[in-house]
């Protein structure tokens, strides 16, 4: 009778352990079978995939857009020029060759039209009287007064924006050499219009 009990126990003892232990691998099994998170799967392939997607920006550095020499922007002026005349339509104006910067601001006075003023264009040696709404290759000149010029300089970048500043240029101040040459001019004198020169001339 003892034998049949210890044998009935340990029968028991090893269905038991076999069910715990098949239990234990199920278990184990539906564990490594289970999808992962949503978070998870994001942090492992980078990207959200219950979000929109989105391309990446390519960020381009902001150039401005160069500007051509002095001689290859004549050598423009003189084609449409050129392209004016045959048209028979007004040619365009010398100073939408040159640049603001490269300009200064030699005279103001009152002519028949309003303000004028006369600028000396530094790279060529060339002077022209100019009046409100003249055109530049880089801007325009909006306004006359009486000791100074107010410009409209506009700059293109690269990537198609225009920025747009305003730019005041004072009149030049004469040397001491000019201020002792120059002959006083009468207070009743009436005031004349200076004769506009010549296009600018490649040096």
């Amino acid at each position: 009778m003892n034998y049949e009990r210890i044998i009935r126990l340990s029968l028991t003892l090893v269905i038991a352990a076999t069910t715990i232990t098949t239990s234990a691998v199920l278990v184990s099994a539906q564990e490594a079978t289970k999808p992962e998170a949503p978070v998870k799967q994001a942090r492992k392939g980078g990207r959200d995939p219950f979000k929109r997607y989105e391309p990446p920006v390519k960020l381009v550095k902001a150039t401005k857009l160069e500007v051509p020499p002095i001689q290859v922007r004549i050598e423009r002026y003189r084609a449409q020029k050129l392209a004016a005349a045959t048209a028979h339509v007004p040619p365009p104006k010398p100073t939408t060759a040159l640049l603001i910067s490269e300009m200064q601001v030699t005279g103001i006075f009152r002519t028949p039209r309003g303000w004028a003023a006369m600028i000396e264009a530094t790279p060529i040696k060339l002077s022209y009287v100019i009046y409100p709404g003249e055109a530049f290759f880089d801007g325009q000149l909006v306004a006359i007064e009486e000791g100074s010029l107010t410009f409209r300089r506009e700059v293109i970048w690269l990537d198609g924006r225009r920025e747009k500043s305003t730019e005041v240029k004072q009149l030049r101040k004469p040397s001491p050499v000019e201020d002792m040459t120059a002959k006083p001019t009468p207070a009743n004198a009436p005031a004349t219009e200076a004769p506009k020169p010549a296009a600018p001339e490649k040096q």
